[in-house]
């Protein structure tokens, strides 16, 4: 080979390579934009997630907005939603406000449940209850809490206080439903009542929620939550947790008397 064939080879041979870097550099570069978006998504979600987490923690109680119907507290703490005159077809609804079935229950269904006690198509009677009282802490306590601080709520404020704990509602097995919480959450929805932070931090309804549970798990044979009769009967998950399904259930009952 001739020295200038030589020289050739040898240019071309050093092009090639600065093109193999040149494409290993874009290469390089691109990663480092990908891994670099990468990571600025995961803090935005985290961040987010974070954010959404202490709103939750610290968030404020809202008041409940639309239309209602009366409600009332019976002797036996319970809390009925009816218009007047209403006394059947009853929707009883048995439930714990630290059951996670509970929250989707009301997340599907209560807005519906609360539309046709307001056009009088049925009489509700809300039951809480201390499901979880042979569970360990924190699942215990945030059951008796929750139970309790709602005992404590003027029926009148009932809804927004009872949408409150369902939308703070803590994981299961993490503390939560904390006294100064469950204060702070009733002075938002309004509760002006003088007695009632002493009621919720000195545990006064526990004798009414031991009755309520006695009830529910004893004469009632609740075994779980949500629990839902209708007239007496036990309705299943199927008719209660689509609003279409339990609104249809109820008119049937209406027209027929049972």
């Amino acid at each position: 080979m001739s020295k200038a064939a030589r020289e050739r080879s040898a240019r071309e041979r050093l092009a090639a390579e600065r093109k193999r870097q040149a494409a290993r550099e874009k290469q390089r570069r691109l990663l480092a934009i990908v891994l670099g978006t990468v990571v600025a998504v995961a803090v935005i979600v985290v961040g987010t997630v974070l954010v959404i987490d202490q709103k939750n923690k610290n968030g404020r109680a809202e008041v409940h907005q639309g239309a209602l119907a009366p409600l009332s507290r019976q002797d036996d703490g319970s809390i009925v939603m009816a218009q007047s005159g209403v006394a059947k077809p009853e929707l009883e609804i048995f439930e714990d406000f630290q059951c996670p079935i509970c929250k989707q229950f009301e997340e599907a269904t209560g807005k519906t449940v609360q539309e046709l006690a307001e056009q009088g198509k049925v009489k509700v009677v809300y039951r809480p209850f201390h499901l979880f009282g042979q569970q360990k802490d924190p699942i215990k306590i945030n059951s008796l809490r929750s139970a309790e601080a709602a005992l404590c709520v003027p029926a009148d404020k009932w809804i927004s206080y009872h949408d409150a704990l369902f939308k703070f509602q803590p994981a299961e097995g993490e503390e939560g439903f904390s006294p100064d919480d469950l204060v702070k959450w009733g002075k938002d929805v309004g509760v002006t009542d003088p007695n009632f932070e002493k009621c919720v931090r000195d545990g006064q309804k526990k004798s009414t929620v031991d009755a309520m549970t006695k009830y529910a798990l004893q004469d009632r044979g609740v075994d779980g939550t949500p629990t839902v009769f209708l007239n007496g009967q036990k309705l299943d998950s199927s008719q209660f947790m689509n609003p279409a399904a339990l609104r249809a259930t109820i008119d049937a009952a209406g027209k027929t008397g049972k």
